[in-house]
């Protein structure tokens, strides 16, 4: 028996509603692994969960956390015991925010030697979503411009840098005080709370865009369509404009998805996708596989130098509420991490 500390979402709160509990964790069961976690982010899926408007999320109370990074201290049975000692990063979509995790093994992805733990974090669910929308949906190629919504956030920052390593052109919204941020990502800048961000995309992109990326939602989406040049593709990926709307946590998402669909009956060459990361998850193998290729193949480039990780901060985990705050604040380039 292992006990933990772990942060429950108890309901519909503010960040300081978070509760700070500690329970007891059994042995690791067949096929199972006892991660002492090191790291684990707060992402925008968990800033949506707090106000009960997560697409799926589960009944209150629940333990939040999408992704975690941590050490293996215990395995069960059918599990090799190589693994104790290893360093291992995991999607978790809840549950992360805990000292000690009960995991499937096969849901354990390496982290490579000499990566520190939280900057393995910062490219989890960011890695993983950027890496599949570029190179599974959007197909971009060397030569290409982009458009990435919130260039200075997590997954923003991330896409930038996997889309320059590719050879891409990278145009990135941001408020005025990240511009030098993203600017040493390799992007060029836009203002988003600028009256003419449309013009502006233009002038840098007279045909369109080959692809833009959109986690904002909500009208804004039309733009980022008509934005295109031919045979582009839309990625959207969140709702953060309706973020703070009262009402259904479902109904702007099915808005957005007929949009999209209306979009791709049209006759025009374009795509409009909207992206899950749990899409397919039905054929685990497959989903599994997918998981630890894309993953893997980030880790690589993190572990190589030609990705940086951007750890906006480090807050211990019993100051969730505070890390909660920071990174709901708008003022940090990169993704906030809880450590011990």
């Amino acid at each position: 028996m292992t006990s933990t500390a772990e942060i429950v979402l108890p309901g519909a709160v503010e960040p300081g509603g978070l509760e700070l509990r500690h329970r007891t964790l059994p042995a690791p069961a067949e096929g199972q692994v006892l991660v002492r976690v090191e790291a684990s982010g707060v992402s925008f899926a968990e800033q949506q969960m707090r106000r009960a408007k997560y697409y799926d999320q589960p009944p209150f109370p629940f333990v939040p956390g999408y992704d975690l990074v941590g050490v293996v201290t215990a395995v069960g049975p059918g599990v090799d015991r190589a693994m104790v000692g290893g360093r291992y990063a995991a999607l978790t979509k809840t549950g992360g925010w805990t000292s000690t995790a009960l995991l499937d093994s096969a849901d354990l992805v390496p982290v490579p030697d000499g990566v520190d733990p939280a900057e393995a974090e910062t490219v989890v669910v960011n890695g993983i979503t950027a890496w599949q929308m570029l190179h599974r949906i959007a197909k971009v190629r060397s030569g290409q411009t982009i458009l990435v919504l919130g260039a200075n956030g997590g997954v923003g920052s991330t896409l930038v840098q996997l889309a320059r390593h590719a050879g891409v052109r990278v145009i990135g919204t941001a408020s005025a005080r990240h511009h030098d941020a993203v600017r040493a990502l390799g992007a060029t800048p836009i203002d988003y709370r600028a009256s003419d961000v449309v013009a502006q995309v233009r002038a840098l992109a007279p045909n369109g865009v080959d692809a833009v990326f959109d986690h904002v939602g909500g009208p804004g989406i039309v733009d980022s369509y008509d934005l295109l040049a031919p045979r582009g593709t839309l990625v959207s990926y969140g709702t953060a404009a309706t973020r703070d709307d009262v009402g259904s946590s479902r109904l702007p998402v099915l808005k957005l998805f007929a949009r999209l669909l209306w979009w791709n009956a049209l006759p025009n060459g374009h795509k409009a996708s909207f992206f899950n990361i749990w899409a397919g998850k039905r054929n685990r193998a497959k989903f599994l596989a997918k998981l630890h290729e894309d993953l893997g193949k980030v880790f690589e480039l993190l572990a190589a130098g030609v990705l940086t990780a951007q750890v906006a901060a480090r807050v211990p985990l019993a100051e969730a509420a505070a890390a909660m705050e920071l990174a709901e604040s708008g003022t940090v380039v990169g993704k906030v991490v809880l450590v011990p």
